[in-house]
């Protein structure tokens, strides 16, 4: 198993999530369409793991595969308006590069946010460190791995 991969594997066992396993594929998971036809699930099931920042802070959303992050939503929550993180800032706040950044083992605790469509799905596929590693997990577990709070996220 990579590093990257390993260090999200070690980070599920450390929150007590051991049971969860990262899985290393030989396509590609850099996009939700991918990750999705790689697992063969929904694209809505896919989360991708996004990095904004704002004046105040670094915040995580977790956003569905299907959905598009609402930036006018998103700076409510957080009390700020924010952009996208670049590759450089994503890598030092999370240890992680775009494309592979997982919803836990961070280099820096964000604040999290989950958006509420991905509660639908029984089974979500999340980034595992790596452009080709994910794991799958139940909503309810994310929650309990990210501290992440529920919120309406998605683009209308």
């Amino acid at each position: 198993m990579s590093p990257s991969a390993q260090k999200v594997q070690e980070a599920l066992k450390a929150k007590g999530f051991g049971h969860l396993k990262v899985v290393e594929l030989t396509a590609s998971t850099r996009t939700a369409q991918e990750a999705a036809e790689a697992v063969g699930a929904e694209v809505g099931q896919i989360v991708k793991s996004l990095v904004f920042v704002g004046e105040k802070g670094a915040y995580l959303f977790l956003l569905s595969g299907k959905n598009r992050l609402d930036l006018n939503k998103a700076g409510a929550l957080v009390g700020e308006p924010l952009r996208r993180a670049r590759p450089e800032e994503v890598r030092t706040l999370t240890g992680f590069a775009i494309g592979g950044v997982p919803p836990l083992g961070h280099a820096r605790a964000l604040p999290a946010f989950l958006d509420q469509d991905l509660l639908a799905y029984e089974t979500l596929w999340a980034a595992a460190g790596t452009p080709k590693a994910l794991f799958a997990v139940r909503p309810e577990e994310l929650l309990a791995l990210t501290g992440a709070r529920v919120a309406d996220l998605k683009e209308e």
